[in-house]
């Protein structure tokens, strides 16, 4: 649709008197609030059912195909015929699922018995599985660079290497703090969130040796992390509802960007320049946009309550969000003094949100 004269003008005036709003406002970022209209909207949902908590998800993008942890279980989802195709059965307190395409295989993180399933990716059977010398394996990763799988164990404060070729352990590599999600540059590098201490340790994928350890302060009890790896951005999501911005790099502090509560994963997308960061607490999205390395617009899309890890398919945008409906919680105990609210069976589903 073309313009007139005086509309252009109109809409240049209106572009920034709104820039300098924000600009007033004190900051760089350009805030919406949660719902507010924008490219991005939940398209439909994924039926799963069943009962049981869950974690992470990973994206298969050459087969189409969502690995959702289930409690006990990974859920296979075909996207395309948006159902459940399979499943990986007999998993004590599944967290994560990685992906060695290159092997034909994948990796499982069981928290409760401390060991690594090894799954066919052809026919979802169980290959082998591997005891580990650490305890609570959550995070688990992919280097392709190194080709080995690293198992970030909370339990140990530590990340087990993993050989895929011969499906056993090799090195159980401290890390001086509570380990929570992982990302790796692809050139050797795997940047790791320390949830109790509020910090970044840098880990040498081929040596095993942490090389740098950096603050992320005022961020507090990081936990999703994401990469650009054009422009070395290195966003770590941390409960006080900071994105914290620092150059992969040299670790320098670079911003800090508004994200909401309860946000568990977060996801770079190279080809729009977005970052993902899921707010379960507050039912939102933060889709928040790389205007410059060092500067960033937000805006906030209605999800769901719960929905607060996150799978990327960076071929086409699209974000898949695992939740559920919710009953009261149960009675508190010495153990637990605030447990969660009850999860309600039969409602576990995936969002699935895109333009």
């Amino acid at each position: 649709m073309r313009l007139s004269k005086s509309a252009v003008s109109f809409a240049s005036v209106a572009v920034l008197l709104a820039a300098m709003g924000a600009l007033g406002a004190g900051g760089t970022h350009a805030q919406h609030s949660a719902g507010a209209s924008g490219p991005y909207r939940v398209q439909r949902r994924v039926a799963i059912g069943g009962e049981g908590g869950w974690d992470m998800l990973t994206y298969d993008a050459a087969h189409r195909r969502l690995f959702v942890t289930h409690a006990t279980r990974v859920e296979v989802v075909d996207v395309a015929a948006g159902k459940v195709v399979g499943a990986i059965p007999d998993l004590a307190g599944v967290h994560g699922v990685a992906l060695a395409s290159k092997f034909g295989c994948g990796f499982t993180s069981n928290g409760r018995d401390s060991s690594v399933t090894v799954f066919s990716l052809d026919s979802l059977g169980v290959l082998a599985k591997i005891t580990l010398p650490a305890r609570g394996p959550d995070e688990i990763v992919y280097d392709d660079f190194s080709e080995q799988v690293f198992a970030f164990c909370g339990g140990s404060s530590s990340v087990v290497a993993i050989d895929p070729r011969g499906r056993i352990a090799v090195a159980n590599v401290p890390l001086g703090g509570k380990p929570e999600f992982a990302v790796t540059d692809g050139a050797g590098r795997m940047f790791v969130n320390l949830e109790d201490s509020s910090a970044v340790v840098v880990l040498d994928t081929r040596t095993l040796r942490t090389i740098a350890r950096w603050p992320l302060a005022p961020g507090e009890g990081p936990s999703g992390i994401a990469l650009d790896r054009k422009h070395h951005r290195l966003f770590s999501a941390c409960s006080n509802q900071k994105l914290i911005v620092l150059d992969s790099e040299s670790g320098k502090f670079v911003t800090e960007v508004p994200i909401g509560r309860g946000v568990d994963g977060a996801a770079f997308d190279a080809r729009q320049g977005l970052v993902f960061a899921p707010a379960g607490a507050d039912s939102s999205l933060g889709v928040i946009h790389e205007d410059a390395p060092d500067q960033y617009s937000v805006q906030n899309i209605t999800t769901e309550r719960g929905a607060r890890t996150l799978a990327l398919d960076e071929s086409s945008g699209t974000v898949y969000l695992p939740t559920s409906d919710f009953g009261p919680p149960p009675p508190p105990t010495a153990d637990r003094p605030n447990p969660r609210p009850s999860i309600a069976p039969g409602t576990f589903r995936v969002l699935v949100v895109g333009r």
